[in-house]
Parts: C-alpha cells; structure tokens; sequence
C-alpha cells in the first residue's frame, strides 16, 4: 500500500512540473507573438527561469532518492534508539523491582539471620552448659574419690598411733606393775622351758 502512495505521488510530480514548464513557454510564446511591445526580459528571464526550474527538477529526481533513503534511514535509527531505549528502561524497572522485592524481603531475610543466630547460641549455651556439669560431676566424683582415700589413709594412721600409743601404755602399766621378784620368776620360767 504504501508502493501505491509512492507511485500516485511520482505521477503527479511530472504532471506538475508539466504544466508549469508549458505555462513558462506559453508566457514565452504570448510575449513574442503579440506582435507589438517587445519586452526583453521576458524572452531573457523566461529562459533562465525555465533552466533553472530544469535545474531544480533534475536536482531534485537526481538527489530525492538518497535523501529520502537518509530521512529514512535516520527515521529508522531513530526508531531503533528509542526501542533499544524503551528495552534499557523496561530492564532498569525490572531490576529495581528485584532490588525493592530484595529489599523488602532484607528485613525478613535479616530477622530470620538474627533469629538463627540466636537459635545457635542457645544451642551453643546448652552444649557448653551440659558439658561444664559433665566436667563439674567428674571433678565431684574425683574428689569424692581423694576425700575418701585421704580418709582412709588419715583413719589407718591414726588407728596406727593409737595401737602405738596403746602399746607404751601397756608396756607401761605392765612394767609399772611387775615388780622385781616377778621379774626374777619370768626369767627363771623361762630359762626352764629353754633348757628342757
């Protein structure tokens, strides 16, 4: 359709140029046939305006098409500017509908870090709670365990000076109590059972 429109525009163009090129040399032809006031200007300049509208003519067939394929051209990349523009704006707006979604999950997204954070150091607390009782239960029965042990050892110590102290006493009392004619008697009783 637009061939259509390029060809009736063509058409009339010549049509055009046509008729004014026959009213110049019908002006030119009216002022040197009517026989009476001759006007040289109009034979001069009818001319120069006749090869001067030739001129344009021609220049205008001759330098239409690449003017149009430029405006065309520049229509074109124009054209192409604004929808490679129009696709930047569509892609920006795209991204800064991510960054605010990111941005509105950011608060959810910081909440759940803090909330995992703390998850972790009450997991940590129990841990290191559980294991400071362990600990503390080992050190417990460790000295349970030396407590008795010194018990032990304080009780056979003591029984042991007690048995000690016992003794001298005894031997005191004894000694105390045996008097010399007793003492003669034991030795004598015993150098018998020696000798027989």
């Amino acid at each position: 359709m637009g061939n259509l429109k390029l060809r009736k525009r063509d058409l009339r163009f010549p049509g055009i140029v046509s008729i004014l090129v026959l009213s110049f040399g019908s002006v030119a032809w009216a002022s040197t046939a009517g026989g009476g006031v001759h006007n040289s200007w109009l034979e001069i300049d009818t001319w120069k305006v006749l090869n001067f509208t030739i001129l344009v003519l021609g220049g205008f067939f001759i330098a239409r098409k690449p003017v149009a394929e430029f405006f065309s051209s520049r229509k074109k990349d124009i054209a192409d500017e604004l929808s490679e523009l129009d696709q930047k704006k569509k892609d920006a707006e795209k991204k800064l509908a991510e960054y605010e979604a990111k941005f509105k999950n950011l608060d959810q997204e910081s909440k759940q870090i803090i909330e995992d954070y703390i998850k972790q150091g009450e997991e940590a607390q129990k841990r290191i709670l559980k294991e400071a009782r362990a600990q503390a239960d080992k050190l417990e029965d460790m000295a349970k365990r030396t407590i008795e042990q010194e018990f032990k050892a304080a009780k056979a110590t003591l029984q042991r000076e007690i048995v000690e102290k016992a003794m001298a006493q005894a031997e005191a009392v004894i000694k105390d109590s045996i008097s010399s004619e007793d003492q003669d008697n034991l030795v004598d009783q015993y150098l018998k059972k020696v000798v027989a």
